[in-house]
């Protein structure tokens, strides 16, 4: 091979990857607007809901909303927790859900996405109380 077809093939590789990270910038930026629609109106309120209905039935839970997310997490041991997350570094990027549960000195933790494949603005809250509902006992059981 030569050098000028080298360089120009680097060069097509370099354009390449330049229009590719900010298309896929563009993909999260979008996302991201999406997300916080979603996070003030859909996921915060039904945490919110969940939490104070846990809370009635005798298991002390409170919902904390940290930057770009919302947990519930246990009043008892900080490390069992719930939540929701916009992971960016999937293309594109998908609202994610975090479990933590610690046991001793045993941590389990499992992320997956709220509903796999799904655009941020086609979740509702009850993809959230799914979300929750299949998480809750894991932990209140002792």
């Amino acid at each position: 091979m030569e050098i000028p077809d080298i360089r120009r093939r680097v060069r097509q590789a370099l354009e390449q990857a330049k229009t590719q990270s900010a298309e896929r910038h563009a993909r999260a930026d979008l996302a991201r607007t999406a997300y916080a629609a979603f996070l003030r109106d859909v996921a915060t309120p039904a945490f919110r809901m969940f939490g104070n209905v846990v809370k009635a039935e005798g298991h002390g839970f409170a919902v904390f909303t940290p930057a770009d997310g919302v947990r519930l997490v246990s009043e008892r041991h900080a490390d069992d927790f719930m939540e929701i997350w916009l992971d960016t570094s999937l293309d594109p990027p998908q609202v994610s859900t975090r479990v933590s549960r610690m046991r001793g000195r045993e941590l389990t933790a499992k992320e997956e996405p709220l509903r796999a494949g799904a655009p941020t603005n086609a979740l509702s809250d009850e993809d959230v109380f799914g979300f929750l509902l299949a998480n809750i006992g894991m932990l209140v059981e002792r």
